[in-house]
């Protein structure tokens, strides 16, 4: 099924069907956001690993629909409406769902991460050399205001750069906006935007624009490899569908072992779900293959984020470790 954007509330999304061959689900709903990061899921739907994995394990035919939204809290909304039952966005949005949801019938955690990538935070005002340079009047996208990887580690910046009780000093600049509509924004000078907090490869068109210079990447403020993207679900889900969740983590095992041995290919699979017309396969070949990239299943730092919230009051509860965030699936991990 062609990836799509679609509107909560305008597309009815079918219940949770039982299979007629297993006592689980016979169809699942798949959702992303845009970007590089979201690579796994369209390897996994162009190889349809998820119905290969899932026909292994005794659930044959399994129906997936995959989805594409434009920020964190569209995503959020999704598995709270119960519009999805797996979705990739940022350990923040999925800190905050195990905040006000563990314990309960509807508590949320991470299957796995899906991959650990640094996003950059650009401007293309030609004043504008530090975060401490953006002024009442500037204009921040991100995919999230509050909630998201990018809007989170622009708090820890601001907390680095002017202390702990001031770390919200940048919140009132920004803006919710999808990454593609930012960057072009940017690029353009079309709009008030004068910042963006992106992700590859949209981040790595604005930096190669003229006048666009890079303030900020996202590892010099977390202090290394991070987890940006995190494959969250409901736990209840997967109590009563252990073998669909197993196929899909399977499958994205599968699809990270693909990108790190075959990357032109993975790059050719993104080109053609996304209709990407500015790369070719050999400089998205390029751009997977960025040393500072982890396509791994292993949540890597992701506690950073979390203990930052706890710190700031965000995330009234604070995990005993990364594990408590996470299924069970993963935690024989290495993980952070």
């Amino acid at each position: 099924m062609r990836r799509r954007e679609f509107c909560l509330g305008l597309v009815a999304m079918p219940a949770l069907a039982r299979s007629a061959f297993a006592d689980e689900v016979s169809s699942i709903t798949l959702i992303s956001q845009h970007g590089l990061p979201y690579l796994p899921l369209m390897v996994m739907e162009a190889q349809k690993l998820v119905e290969k994995h899932a026909a292994k394990l005794g659930v044959p035919n399994l129906a997936t629909d995959y989805r594409t939204l434009g920020g964190t809290q569209s995503l959020i909304d999704a598995l709270i409406a119960g519009s999805m039952h797996f979705g990739i966005a940022g350990v923040p949005g999925l800190a905050t769902l195990w905040d006000k949801t563990v314990g309960t019938a509807n508590e949320v955690r991470g299957l796995s991460a899906a991959q650990a990538m640094p996003f950059l935070l650009v401007t293309n005002k030609p004043e504008i050399k530090t975060i401490r340079d953006f002024k009442e009047g500037d204009k921040i996208a991100v995919p999230g205001v509050k909630n998201s990887n990018q809007a989170i580690c622009l708090q820890m910046a601001a907390a680095k750069e002017w202390g702990q009780e001031n770390y919200a000093k940048l919140d009132p600049l920004t803006i919710t906006l999808p990454h593609p509509d930012a960057a072009i924004a940017i690029m353009s000078r079309s709009t008030e935007l004068t910042g963006h907090y992106g992700v590859s490869p949209f981040q790595d068109y604005e930096a190669a624009a003229p006048g666009v210079r890079v303030v900020l990447k996202s590892y010099d403020t977390l202090g290394g490899p991070t987890t940006n993207g995190v494959m969250f679900m409901a736990k209840k889900f997967r109590d009563a569908n252990p073998k669909v969740t197993s196929a899909v983590y399977a499958a994205l095992v599968e699809a990270s072992d693909f990108i790190n041995k075959a990357p032109r290919q993975a790059g050719e699979i993104y080109i053609a779900k996304t209709s990407e017309k500015r790369s070719g396969p050999a400089e998205m070949e390029k751009l997977i293959s960025n040393p500072d990239n982890v396509w791994a299943t292993t949540p890597l730092n992701a506690m950073r984020y979390v203990e930052f919230m706890h710190k700031v009051g965000t995330c009234k509860k604070l995990p005993a470790s990364w594990k408590d965030l996470f299924m069970p699936e993963v935690h024989e991990l290495k993980g952070s």
